[in-house]
């Protein structure tokens, strides 16, 4: 073998030493390249679920603090709507309150009723004794009916007729523009038993407030039941009536909240 075909050989040799390194090296870079992209999209990946979840913590956080809100809102409504009932139906008993004032004008129609008082008190104490408080302008009226009353229990319980004794110590006059907060009565009487341990209120103020208190929840139907019926049948016969309404209710709402306020 001469030098050139030695020559030959060596280059040959280096050649593929070459092409060995190559490929080796390519091989590498290869490698390197998809282990770069694997942990790269996991990185990515875990960004992005790090990002989805704290976009959802965030969204039920928004969602929770909406619902809060709304809760509040709708019990601020409701609470507006159930001032806007308690007032309406207050001013039902106001108006009910002045027409009492009315009973004790009509003399003939109210010593009937001062007798039919009297004679439920006695009903109700069945005491052989008692004592009698009115108003200092009914006493005339009271005295007068005192024996019709007392027969009249008498026959309906089967007894003796009670004694009655009218206290010098009057109620309270009737309401008027110079006692406007003070203590008032609209009528009536008080029975009480000579010792004070039983008493019967009967003036028409306490059986007001007993009739109200007993018929509260059918006048609240009726009357909050009966409004949003007829709001319905004007919005079917004439909406432009039904509009005005539901705008007169909320104006009436919102007007009471700002005098509470």
């Amino acid at each position: 073998m001469n030098d050139g075909d030695v020559s030959r050989q060596i280059q040959q040799m280096v050649r593929f030493i070459h092409q060995e390194a190559e490929e080796k090296a390519n091989e590498i870079s290869v490698s390197a390249e998809e282990e770069f992209n694997i942990e790269k999209l996991q990185l990515v990946e875990a960004e992005k679920k790090k990002i989805r979840q704290e976009y959802e913590k965030k969204e039920k956080q928004v969602e929770v603090r909406k619902k809060i809100e709304y809760s509040m809102q709708l019990n601020a409504s409701r609470i507006k709507v159930l001032q806007a009932q308690d007032d309406v139906v207050n001013e039902m008993k106001e108006s009910a309150a002045k027409e009492l004032l009315n009973v004790s004008r009509d003399h003939h129609v109210y010593k009937t009723l001062l007798k039919d008082v009297i004679v439920q008190s006695l009903v109700r104490l069945k005491e052989p004794a008692v004592l009698l408080r009115c108003r200092k302008d009914d006493v005339p009226l009271v005295e007068s009916v005192l024996d019709s009353a007392k027969e009249e229990y008498a026959s309906k319980v089967n007894v003796h007729p009670p004694e009655i004794f009218v206290d010098n110590v009057h109620l309270p006059p009737a309401p008027s523009h110079h006692n406007a907060h003070g203590p008032f009565c609209s009528g009536g009487v008080v029975i009480a038993s000579r010792d004070g341990k039983i008493v019967c209120e009967n003036t028409l103020d306490a059986r007001l407030d007993v009739a109200f208190n007993k018929k509260l929840p059918e006048v609240r139907l009726v009357v909050f039941f009966g409004m949003h019926f007829a709001y319905l049948f004007a919005l079917v016969a004439d909406p432009q009536v039904a509009l005005w309404s539901g705008c007169c209710l909320k104006g009436r709402i919102e007007s009471s909240t700002t005098e509470k306020e």
